[in-house]
């Protein structure tokens, strides 16, 4: 009998049970009520910026940030070929073009050194991804954006807590936008989260969000609108989880410590690296095998012992619909892709959970 191992469930209990009971005697569970304003401030002051502005879900975050800098039909955002799907989708949503770049083999993120000639006259922006929670190099990314004077909406939502020369990743862009999905660091169950400093620009996506819904007259809308909103059930889940946003930190950069101790000696086996001066959340713990590897075998197996595990994610060129805008081969994002393996990384795991997945990982693959 093989132990509970999850790979990145949520971590709910009895503070956020208090909060959500509240919620529903209140009867306020729909998009009125106090908690969402609440979540927001919370969430403003943890990061140290202005504003921030709650949605539907992280992709609504980027979409919506997207729409708020008229990014729209031929203009062109650069983004990371290796990340999840729902970085780009938005882009098209505006009916813009994403132009994908590849992804530097350590760290795994956007390569800046590729960046500068992607750009043309058409680029608008650019979205890097700090993908599993690790911060890009947002100097450099910065400085290109200045140099072309484009828009840097930063893609957070599996960065929170994660740090850039001590400052907080989502807070070095014109936008910065995150996810709280029932994987997430912290969860409101689904749910995202525009932040940033031209209050103006956040006040005008708080206006969006809601359906641009005049506050002094009954049902006049000004303009095109969205149905975005966060519901006040889940801000209220959101402002329990945040309580907890230390106590999952520290678990997970743990985690990564011992997988790290564990199993950096095996020949072959890389860990994704970090910038210097950055500090990773470690939201997952991925793998890489330098050699040539049967992952799909390799997960069987680990499942076969109570293990989950899941693929890194497949370069975006790879989808049908993305693929006619496919340029050049992206030799960095598909290695990672053919050779990573994410592991379980939940807060519900033990430290000893851990460490029985390393040590049944290094008897799978021959280790010592």
């Amino acid at each position: 009998m093989y132990r509970d191992i999850f790979l990145d469930a949520p971590n709910v209990g009895c503070i956020e049970k208090e909060y959500l009971s509240l919620t529903i005697d209140s009867g306020y569970v729909s998009t009125v009520g106090p908690y969402v304003q609440k979540f927001e401030e919370e969430f403003a002051k943890y990061l140290n910026v202005k504003r921030a502005v709650a949605t539907q879900s992280g992709t609504s975050a980027i979409h919506i940030s997207l729409y708020e800098l008229g990014i729209k039909e031929g203009d062109e955002v650069i983004i990371p070929a290796l990340t999840f799907v729902a970085t780009a989708n938005p882009v098209l949503y505006v009916k813009a073009k994403p132009i994908f770049v590849d992804v530097d083999i350590d760290t795994w993120n956007i390569d800046p050194s590729l960046i500068e000639e992607s750009i043309t006259r058409n680029t608008k922006a650019i979205i890097p991804v700090h993908l599993y929670g690790n911060p890009c190099n947002m100097d450099e990314i910065l400085r290109i954006a200045k140099k072309y004077n484009l828009y840097v909406i930063e893609d957070a939502t599996e960065s929170m807590g994660a740090k850039y020369k001590n400052k907080y990743t989502g807070t070095f862009g014109d936008l910065g936008c995150f996810s709280f999905n029932g994987n997430k660091l912290i969860t409101t169950g689904g749910g995202g989260m525009v932040v940033g400093n031209e209050e103006k620009k956040l006040e005008h996506i708080k206006f969006l969000v809601n359906q641009a819904k005049d506050s002094t007259q009954s049902y006049y809308h000004s303009e095109m609108g969205f149905n975005y909103r966060m519901t006040n059930i889940e801000a209220a889940l959101g402002l329990a989880q945040i309580k907890r946003k230390e106590e999952f930190l520290e678990k997970k950069r743990n985690f990564n410590r011992i997988y790290k101790r564990e199993l950096e000696g095996i020949p072959d086996l890389v860990f994704q690296k970090e910038n210097s001066d950055a500090e990773s959340s470690h939201w997952i713990t991925a793998i890489l095998f330098k050699k040539s590897i049967d992952i799909l075998t390799l997960q069987e197996k680990l499942r076969n012992r109570g293990i989950p595990t899941r693929r890194i994610f497949m370069p975006i060129v790879e989808f049908p619909y993305y693929k006619k805008l496919k340029k050049g081969e992206y030799p960095n994002s598909y290695y990672i892709f053919e050779r990573g393996l994410c592991l379980p990384s939940s807060t519900l795991n033990s430290y000893e959970d851990i460490k029985y997945v390393c040590k049944t990982l290094k008897e799978l693959i021959g280790a010592k």
